[in-house]
């Protein structure tokens, strides 16, 4: 093969090693998390209390292992995040530690979701002439039929992929490298494609209200000054 002519990282977390947590282990799990969550900054929010936990497949990555979380609390908001850990020589997970936020928007509020995604920086990749890459752990379920495997997508370069287990997914991937952003794209078992977010279409969105507002607002101005 010829060289590539754009170097990227592709596939740098090690796959799912365990099944998702259940029984003690899912309880160890649950400590961390809860605990996180009581250090919320909830900006007056009224987050309410956690409902059942959705544990997610574990990544691996630079000596760290992570397990993503969900859960819907009583008042309508979820609270997401991870637990991670080290896992020693003997295989004894140790130092462990905890993220958790909360978001008001949930697929139960965005009917027109294909896929439910959550997403954390967790660390960054530099590249060439100094560029650098956000890498991003990204979590989520699938809200459509049929998937199997998940597939982080950069410039239309597959640069992590996950089969679905229960339903739900982890991807571990460079973001915002040199222009490109993360797409995620859901694959049934024949490799067709059944659904694909991506982690930028509300921002993306906002942007294009603020533009015709903007437009609007000049149009207007040009009227005013007309009128003078």
């Amino acid at each position: 093969m010829p060289p590539q002519a754009r170097l990227v990282p592709r596939f740098i977390a090690e796959p799912p090693q365990e099944p998702l947590p259940y029984g003690r282990w899912a309880e160890r799990l649950r400590t961390e998390f809860l605990a996180a969550c009581l250090s919320l900054d909830k900006e007056g929010e009224e987050v309410g209390e956690p409902g059942e936990l959705a544990w997610y497949p574990d990544r691996s990555w630079h000596g760290r292992t992570y397990v993503p979380v969900t859960a819907p609390t009583s008042t309508g908001i979820e609270l997401f995040g991870f637990v991670w850990f080290v896992v020693t020589v003997d295989e004894e997970p140790s130092e462990f530690g905890a993220f958790a936020d909360f978001t008001p928007e949930t697929a139960a509020r965005h009917p027109e979701w294909q896929l439910d995604l959550c997403d954390q920086v967790i660390g960054s990749w530099r590249g060439e002439r100094g560029q650098r890459a956000a890498i991003t752990l990204v979590w989520g379920s699938s809200l459509v039929a049929g998937g199997a495997v998940a597939t982080a997508e950069l410039a239309d370069v597959t640069v992590d992929q996950c089969p679905l287990v229960e339903n739900r997914f982890t991807l571990l991937a460079p973001d915002d490298y040199g222009g490109d952003f993360l797409e995620v794209r859901l694959f049934n078992g024949r490799g067709d494609e059944v659904a694909r977010e991506s982690l930028y279409e509300e921002d993306e969105e906002e942007e294009e209200e603020e533009e015709e507002e903007d437009g609007e607002a000049t149009d207007a101005g040009g009227s005013a000054e007309s009128v003078d």
